[in-house]
């Protein structure tokens, strides 16, 4: 672990002992997948809160922390934001990536940390931000590229969004990490291993560097340059022992 790692683990650990203490809720930054792992793999002791992990709707990948004095008796709502950004024009507009929006928003001075998942699309694009940076956001992004936009807030509690998905299917000899990858991209072994030694792919927010780590049925994996898929389960089982398998690869 790196010093800026270590650094985030301290603070971590900073705001789970101010919650016990204090006996308040308090929440992280947006994490990405390897601070999350570094939040699921640090010693249990160091956190004395009990914590949760959202990031605006189901299957985010970049997440806030809360940490909770109980959680048994604490109800708490996370400090984020929705924004829709939608073209002035239609007619005008250019089409726009993921890269463009992020683009835009740390043009304005924003950190990383303080933008969670950015959802783009033909429509426009949906974004997770901290709460105390929306009211800039609505007020400052107008223009994205050469195209004019609009940012309007959005209800974070009525927000829904189900991402779009391919159900894929395949038999492998077991339900190890690298052979269920192999359903949803139909690479070499090896470059698979290269993924997962490389430290490119994570499940659940943990990051996993083991061919054979075997999952469980809803796990959910992320694979860096690669996209996001749900593992379903098994479907049946062949007469030479080999699964039929179902994967939601996301799209």
């Amino acid at each position: 672990m790196n010093k800026e790692e270590q650094l985030l683990q301290k603070r971590l650990a900073e705001l789970s002992d101010l919650a016990f203490t204090r006996g308040i809720v308090t929440f992280s930054d947006f994490l990405n997948l390897n601070e999350l792992n570094i939040l699921h793999t640090t010693p249990k002791h160091m956190f004395p809160a009990h914590y949760e992990t959202y990031g605006g709707y189901d299957l985010s990948e970049r997440q806030m922390v809360a940490f909770l004095p109980d959680a048994l008796y604490y109800e708490y709502t996370y400090p984020l934001s929705v924004i829709e950004v939608a073209p002035v024009s239609r007619k005008f507009a250019e089409e726009l990536t993921h890269r463009d929006y992020l683009g835009a928003l740390m043009n304005l001075g924003i950190e990383r940390s303080k933008l969670g998942d950015i959802i783009a699309g033909s429509f426009g694009a949906f974004l997770f931000v901290k709460e105390e940076l929306a009211a800039y956001i609505t007020g400052e992004l107008t223009r994205i590229r050469h195209t004019a936009v609009q940012a309007v807030q959005r209800p974070a509690a009525e927000f829904t969004y189900e991402p779009k998905y391919e159900e894929m299917k395949g038999t492998v000899p077991s339900v190890r990490l690298d052979t269920v990858l192999s359903v949803a991209w139909p690479l070499s072994r090896s470059k698979l291993t290269a993924y997962i030694e490389g430290g490119k792919v994570f499940v659940n927010g943990k990051l996993i560097t083991s061919n054979g780590y075997h999952l469980k049925e809803s796990d959910r994996i992320s694979v860096r340059g690669m996209g996001r898929l749900t593992y379903e389960g098994i479907l049946s089982q062949t007469k030479k022992g080999r699964y039929m398998i179902s994967v939601h690869k996301y799209i």
